[in-house]
């Protein structure tokens, strides 16, 4: 399909929703407006777009939306989508409602999902990379991750106050089941003794010898920030037991912060990120680009293959882990 048959766009959001994606809609649609294309909101992601559950949207529509968390479109995981029947359907709404391209907001699953899509029935599609986790390859950065830190930040920062009033040590756990980029960040922001992610197997003894030197050298009370796919114990409290077990004097607690880390009005960096990605989404799709995620690498707005993108070979920053490992002392 060529760029100058492009009239109507349709936008959805898919997959774990994050502070910001409000922010990508509002600059889609009125980018659209901008443009001259009509624009249809999709309700509930992908299990929306197989029901034909669209709304037309204007300029007026996403107003005040900025400010707000969450997605007012919805979101909704779909394992209907991933066959080849469910997408068959949602292609067929696609058409009834005049829609000729689609953006779609979300993490690894929605782009594999759009990726399929595009293939099967050569429609254009283009990608916003939403999610806390910013674990999706060829982007710095993702929409919701810095709100995200913020969130976990300002909690470590109160549970410091606790331990530090009682002598504990706390194990606070963040989300990050594959990807350890907020527990890194916010642990060097809150000040932790000991962060354990994913991509860094620290072992059970090592965490022991460093609780160890952090007793001797004169610390009362201790932050450790666990990712919730760190590999030392099957989850948060085998870690917090085998602690208690091993060494005497210390009053271990946990914490785990949960769904608490998506919520919340956007940062202003997320909000400015989200807009400046929602309203490059629309020029990639005028410009006859599809099958693209649009992020940014080195602080320039780039188009990135779907299939480079869900590659899940997102690296964490080794200086930060040396940052990490010399501010801890």
């Amino acid at each position: 399909m060529s760029n100058n048959k492009i009239k109507k766009i349709g936008v959805l959001t898919s997959g774990g929703d994050a502070p910001g994606m409000n922010a990508a809609i509002r600059a889609v649609v009125r980018s659209c407006a901008f443009n001259n294309l009509l624009c249809d909101g999709i309700y509930r992601g992908y299990e929306g777009l197989m029901e034909g559950d669209f709304e037309p949207l204007n300029a007026r529509s996403v107003k005040n939306l900025i400010s707000r968390g969450g997605t007012f479109l919805k979101s909704a995981r779909s394992a209907e989508f991933r066959t080849k029947k469910g997408r068959e359907l949602a292609h067929q709404h696609l058409l009834k409602a005049s829609i000729d391209g689609l953006v779609v907001i979300g993490g690894d699953g929605t782009f594999r999902g759009a990726m399929a899509f595009g293939e099967e029935f050569h429609f254009p599609i283009i990608g916003i990379p939403g999610t806390i986790d910013n674990d999706i390859n060829g982007t710095d950065f993702t929409i919701g991750y810095d709100t995200a830190l913020n969130t976990v930040v300002g909690a470590i920062d109160k549970i410091r106050d606790t331990a530090h009033s009682h002598n504990r040590l706390f194990l606070v756990e963040v989300m990050g089941r594959d990807s350890g980029d907020i527990a890194l960040s916010a642990g060097i922001g809150a000040g932790a003794e000991i962060i354990l992610i994913p991509e860094q197997n620290l072992g059970k003894e090592r965490l022991i010898e460093s609780l160890k030197r952090s007793k001797n050298s004169g610390k009362t009370s201790s932050i450790i920030v666990v990712s919730e796919g760190d590999k030392v114990g099957k989850n948060i409290y085998q870690i917090a037991d085998y602690i208690e077990n091993t060494l005497t004097g210390y009053d271990v607690r946990v914490t785990v912060l949960g769904h608490v880390q998506r919520g919340g009005s956007p940062s202003c960096r997320d909000r400015v990120f989200a807009s400046r990605l929602g309203v490059n989404a629309i020029d990639a799709i005028i410009r006859g680009e599809h099958g693209v995620m649009i992020g940014v690498q080195n602080s320039k707005v780039v188009s990135v293959p779907f299939s480079e993108a869900v590659k899940g070979d997102n690296k964490i920053d080794k200086e930060l882990i040396r940052v990490a490992d010399i501010t801890s002392i």
